[in-house]
């Protein structure tokens, strides 16, 4: 009866066992480092507590600073939104098994995930001052790329790269939004003498809006964390948030201030929070129909 009992025990723990190594990755990779950045935001260069060190929030040029991120954020989560859904649309129109649908999300796959310093060396190297294609446009056909400025090497140059992995992200996320489409509700709305235009603005639109605003979300708040390629890009001034941070954890001028790197790590903290929430509710209306 005992062992009875001690396997039963054993059996419901098999679960928990099984995500064990997730949540110990969970724990240490994010929330024991979200934990020092908050604790850090509410503690002086003395580890007392304090809220002085939120002042940073309200200094013009640290808003500015948000106000960059969120434009860039914003931006760049439209553009690739409406691009990744185009996309997303026409590989989804083709064969669902097809040699198509699996080489653009196999490529999607890859160049989601390609950023960094990788990605702003491809930019330089493909459209930097002395870049292949601006050296040929330059001296073969008369068009220089930097007339207006520098713009690779600051905000829009910034947009630019961001859209680049923006794009086959939102094709990842959105595609399967597309599955869920049920061939019977458009057979539904033909067989009521409906067109395709009717169909895609009285049923496949309302049903897909969630899950495209939820997309726009999940690719804002991947934008608006991101953090290597803008350091590799830009190397001199701090027009976003994270390189803000960086300047208060590395800079050899700026000692003993890295609780206010903290304090702005903390903003982010809060305005990705509120952007997942939003995404979650979101998701949650859009699996009401897509399943």
């Amino acid at each position: 009866m005992s062992s009875g009992t001690g396997r039963r025990r054993f059996s419901r723990l098999v679960p928990y066992l099984a995500v064990t190594p997730f949540l110990v990755y969970v724990t240490v990779f994010l929330l024991y480092p979200t934990l020092i950045v908050v604790a850090g935001a509410f503690t002086d260069d003395r580890n007392r507590p304090t809220v002085t060190t939120l002042r940073i929030l309200t200094e013009s040029v640290y808003l500015r600073a948000f106000a960059r991120s969120i434009e860039l954020s914003a931006v760049t989560a439209a553009v690739g939104a409406v691009l990744g859904a185009l996309l997303a649309w026409a590989v989804w129109s083709g064969a669902r098994d097809g040699p198509l649908r699996r080489s653009v999300t196999a490529a999607a796959g890859v160049l989601a995930q390609f950023g960094g310093v990788t990605l702003a060396f491809a930019f330089i190297a493909t459209i930097g001052l002395s870049g292949l294609v601006t050296v040929f446009m330059r001296d073969h056909l008369g068009v220089d790329l930097f007339t207006g400025g520098v713009w690779l090497f600051d905000m829009p140059g910034l947009m630019l790269v961001y859209t680049y992995f923006q794009i086959p992200l939102m094709v990842l996320v959105f595609l399967p939004a597309l599955d869920g489409l049920r061939p019977q509700w458009r057979e539904a709305v033909e067989s009521l003498g409906g067109s395709g235009w009717e169909y895609w603005r009285h049923v496949a639109g309302p049903v897909l809006l969630p899950a495209f605003l939820g997309a726009v979300l999940l690719l804002f708040a991947n934008a608006f964390s991101a953090y290597a390629t803008a350091a590799a890009l830009v190397s001199q001034g701090s027009p976003i948030v994270p390189l803000k941070i960086r300047g208060f954890l590395t800079s050899e001028v700026i000692l003993g201030q890295q609780n206010l790197g903290k304090a702005l790590g903390f903003g982010m903290v809060v305005v990705v929070a509120v952007v997942m929430t939003l995404y979650a509710l979101l998701q949650r209306r859009a699996a009401r129909w897509l399943r």
